[in-house]
């Protein structure tokens, strides 16, 4: 027989006000910051907080993970090490982590799971991190369906994949640039965004080829067309990106993500579960064009596609809401069907190929009147809404709730009575009465079961009720009958309905030997304390290089990147563009004059950015 497999939708959070969000509208996994140590330095939450968190999410068997995945600093191992017991102790399911040091620190039985930081892009490396006990795997975007798979296959640990959300251009966890312009660490949750900028492009004889474009900046991934594929390809917890985000980000894509696990669990029951209790229902029909993106792009998964930049923008575009159909002097029309509102906000790229936004005073059917006109609209152009005011609002109140569905059975016993009680199968809790049984003069049924679902306020709610013997038709008076709910409804939150943490041990499997980064002569494996280099020498990987974040070399590899510029422009060879005509090396240009040498490693299928020191 076939074991149902659960995949968990993974929900991120900057608060307990957005966790908690996440869960109402279907996540099965929350990931949040603690106060410290999280790669979102901006995004941090008090301990407190969170076992608030945690035992709200508990009584829907979402789990709980806590982000403490930045490299660390000597100094701050004992608070680190004070930090994770504390969170242990608040219930915490998991801790996301990159450093290695924590392997060596005196840790709780707390499951570890492998950021996405660390690097995990290859079958050895996962292996390796399982056998070190890590617990689950996050593996680097970048991956194709077909390198996803080959991972699963080489080892059997759960393997987490990104599906919406913000796109690093570098590998992460291999980005220095921020640190090396601005100093500030990537690695320590303080990226300023480097790849977002404007560059020029030019060779080394000088010769500008691109100017003024951000040619980094990454479109959004969305991946909700592939969920099924990257579930049969092995991944057991889709994430969502995103612990900088509003709430309404939070609440419509963990929605939209929700809404397409639940069909793929109802076309393959006995294929998959969700890794949850409860199901949803919301007040607002799900809209990833209606949240904060670049554009969107599924990224790699399908093999290398030229649509993965955004060359014009950074910023937001939101959905396409139709073309400009006639120009006046204080409004213009719409061609399309989308209907507007006053207060949202539209956007259209000019004609200097640059991202010009307005808000709307007023909208009388398709036609706009925006609160200042904008100088570069013409007829013709197409027009994104990247903020639907009435959508907005929607989302502003209540927009789900979630309930566990409960079975009942009643049942006669020989002193009295026996309500029972299953939560989507598993049987839960139970309560007895003693009590003389009376067969009734009048049906009783329709008594009983709507004194046994009255569950008001609480998380639950009665799918069916059932009564044995067959025939059953005792009376029961009914304050018995809602003193028995009120009890087993005690009970249920009194369960433990996430399994209970089990201490990971490391395997005896020898694979030391796995090449583990891309170069030990680099400083990629950043190693920022001595507990970390303990680590490694026992690793068979003495003499390894500081973090760059300590060492700071001249003429540094400051980013590893699957996005190549020469593809993008069409100028790759290997994949049927035009021969360059320009003279190698190129060098990317800031505003202020600094440059970045590219090195495009034709074999790897990559693109490196060093310092031009």
């Amino acid at each position: 027989m076939i074991r149902q497999r659960p995949v968990e939708l993974l929900a991120p959070a900057r608060n307990v006000e957005c966790a908690m969000a996440a869960v109402d509208h279907g996540a099965d996994a929350v990931y949040i910051g603690a106060s410290r140590f999280g790669a979102r330095a901006s995004a941090g939450n008090s301990v407190e907080d969170i076992a608030r968190l945690v035992e709200y999410a508990h009584t829907f068997r979402v789990k709980v993970y806590v982000t403490v995945n930045t490299i660390l600093k000597d100094e701050e191992l004992p608070e680190t090490e004070r930090l994770v017991w504390a969170l242990y102790r608040a219930g915490v399911d998991a801790l996301i982590v990159q450093d290695m040091a924590l392997l060596e620190l005196d840790l709780p039985p707390i499951p570890l799971h492998a950021s996405t930081q660390m690097d995990n892009r290859t079958p050895e490396k996962v292996k390796f991190l399982h056998s070190l006990g890590f617990s689950q795997v996050v593996l680097a975007r970048e991956l194709s369906l077909a390198e996803i798979q080959a991972v699963h296959a080489a080892c059997d640990v759960p393997l987490e994949v990104f599906v919406h959300g913000a796109l690093c251009v570098s590998y992460s966890g291999q980005c220095y640039v921020s640190q090396y312009c601005f100093g500030r660490s990537a690695n320590r949750g303080e990226c300023a965004q480097f790849c977002r900028l404007r560059f020029d492009l030019e060779d080394s004889a000088g010769q500008r080829i691109v100017t003024g474009k951000h040619l980094l900046s990454l479109k959004d991934m969305c991946r909700i067309d592939s969920i099924e594929q990257m579930a049969d390809a092995g991944v057991t917890s889709f994430k969502i990106e995103g612990r900088l985000k509003d709430i309404t980000y939070v609440k419509n894509v963990t929605a939209a993500y929700s809404r397409r696990l639940d069909g793929i669990v109802k076309r393959h029951p006995d294929k998959y579960c969700r890794a949850s209790f409860g199901k949803c229902s919301y007040t607002f029909t799900p809209s990833l064009d209606k949240t904060f993106n670049r554009g969107f792009t599924d990224y790699f998964l399908k093999g290398r596609e030229s649509s993965i930049i955004s060359f014009d923008t950074p910023k937001s575009i939101g959905e396409y809401v139709g073309k400009v159909k006639e120009v006046h002097n204080n409004s213009f029309s719409i061609a399309g069907t989308a209907s507007f509102a006053n207060g949202d906000g539209l956007c259209f790229v000019n004609g200097k190929r640059e991202l010009e936004g307005f808000r709307v005073n007023r909208a009388d059917g398709n036609k706009i009147y925006p609160l200042k006109m904008p100088r570069g609209l013409c007829r013709g152009m197409e027009i994104y809404r990247n903020n639907d005011h009435a959508f907005e609002k929607l989302l502003a109140r209540k927009s789900a709730e979630r309930k566990i569905p409960l079975a009942m059975c009643l049942e006669a016993t020989d002193d009295g009575f026996r309500l029972e009680v299953s939560v989507e199968g598993v049987m839960a809790v139970h309560d007895d009465v003693v009590l003389d049984k009376q067969e009734a003069k009048t049906p009783q049924r329709d008594n009983i079961v709507r004194q046994l679902t009255k569950l008001g306020n609480t998380p639950y709610e009665c799918r069916d009720v059932k009564l044995l013997p067959v025939g059953f038709n005792y009376f029961i008076p009914s304050s018995v009958l809602a003193g028995m709910r009120r009890r087993v409804v005690d009970r249920l939150h009194d369960v433990p309905l996430v399994r209970k943490r089990q201490e990971t041990e490391r395997s005896c499997e020898d694979v030391r030997s796995v090449r583990l980064l891309c170069n030990d002569k680099y400083y990629n494996y950043n190693i920022s304390n001595r507990l970390a280099r303990n680590f490694y020498v026992r690793e068979g990987k003495g003499g390894l290089p500081e973090a760059y974040e300590i060492s700071m070399p001249k003429g540094a590899l400051l980013m590893q990147c699957r996005h190549c510029i020469r593809f993008s422009l069409g100028r790759c060879v290997k994949h049927g563009g035009q021969k360059p005509e320009w003279r190698a090396p190129l060098f990317l240009r800031l505003p202020d004059g600094r440059r970045f040498r590219l090195e495009f490693d034709c074999m790897e299928c990559k693109m490196n950015v060093y310092a031009d020191d």
